[in-house]
């Protein structure tokens, strides 16, 4: 059996003691930055693996960080997990990641989970908008012993860092641009407003409305779900209006997708005949054939990245010092062939 590299290799390679390589490999300031790199890099020659049970032990970290979303099969959560990953893989964490499939208990057997194995922190997109009944998420914040901070779906909890973009933003601009097209006609696909980001975008959308002289008329605005099959029926049912909308401004892309097959099935042209919009930039948006579909760009990357970030922050401090951090990142209108009739 191949021996296994460990520090005292590692320090009689580099003429260093085994002390110093092990603070290097722990990225302890006061061992020099090329110190450290040269440790490091000659770790990975010496395919060195670190003991995670002992460095636990000593540290009284698992090392072990917890993501929970509601879905992974869309890229904007998935961006967000590599954006998480991103940050912290270098600092020696590894990421566990759960889906809740957006149901209140499976959030809660995933939250008591990943406490019971002693992840160091929990970052979360919430499924649940109701937290009274969210008993997993009520025990977390009770015995604030893990660290959490939210990203995307939050509740505003005093004390609990948070990362988002400015949704109210996003809906607005992405009215502002249907307006700007001549649109005056212009329905919304919400979601359920019970989640502060859904009921954000739909704020902006009828204050874009509002600031440009346009009534807001509330049965243009149709509830749905983050899915095609739901896009299709609400357009289904804009269609069957006596006076159809001109325009459809989507809090998701999954629905504004549905949407355009609908509008197109009916016979209808877009733009043309109707704009849309769609809001999250994911990939088949700008690789639709004949429609690219504008849409609202939320950073997830660098909306992983900061969580992240603000988790390192918070476990770098002690409890007496630690602040709450709420990082609101700026949207993008992303304008294309489904909202450009000029």
């Amino acid at each position: 059996m191949k021996k296994k590299t460990t520090i005292y290799d590692i320090a009689a390679k580099l003429g260093l003691t085994a002390a110093t390589v092990s603070r290097a490999l722990n990225n302890n300031t006061k061992i020099s930055f090329n110190t450290r790199k040269l440790v490091l890099e000659t770790a990975l020659e010496m395919n060195y693996e670190q003991n995670k049970l002992a460095l636990a032990l000593k540290s009284g970290k698992s090392y072990n960080v917890g993501v929970i979303v509601p879905r992974i099969d869309s890229n904007f959560f998935s961006s967000v997990i590599r954006g998480i990953e991103e940050e912290l893989y270098p600092k020696g964490y590894h990421v566990i990641i759960c889906q809740t499939h957006n149901q209140e208990n499976i959030e809660n057997e995933k939250i008591n989970s990943l406490v019971n194995v002693q992840v160091d922190g929990i970052l979360m997109s919430i499924s649940n908008a109701n937290l009274e009944a969210n008993k997993g998420l009520n025990k977390l914040l009770k015995n604030k012993k893990t660290p959490l901070v939210f990203f995307d779906r939050k509740k505003d909890i005093k004390g609990i860092s948070s990362v988002t973009i400015d949704d109210f933003k996003g809906g607005y601009d992405a009215t502002k641009h249907l307006l700007d097209q001549g649109c005056k006609r212009i329905a919304h696909l919400s979601n359920d407003r019970n989640f502060e980001i859904f009921r954000n975008r739909y704020l902006g959308y009828r204050q874009a409305l509002l600031d440009n002289g346009i009534e807001f008329d509330e049965s243009l605005v149709i509830e749905t779900q983050s899915n095609v099959q739901d896009g299709r029926r609400a357009a289904r049912l804009l269609l069957d209006m006596e006076a159809p909308p001109d325009a459809i401004f989507s809090s998701s892309d999954f629905a504004a997708l549905g949407a355009i097959q609908e509008i197109k099935e009916s016979g209808f042209n877009i733009p043309e005949d109707m704009c849309v919009v769609g809001f999250s930039n994911e990939p088949f948006t700008r690789f639709m054939e004949l429609t690219t579909i504008s849409t609202v760009d939320q950073f997830p990357l660098d909306m992983g990245r900061k969580a992240a970030q603000v988790f390192l922050e918070e476990v770098g401090h002690t409890e007496d010092v630690k602040t709450t951090q709420n990082i609101v990142l700026t949207p993008e209108l992303i304008v294309r062939r489904s909202s450009s009739k000029k």
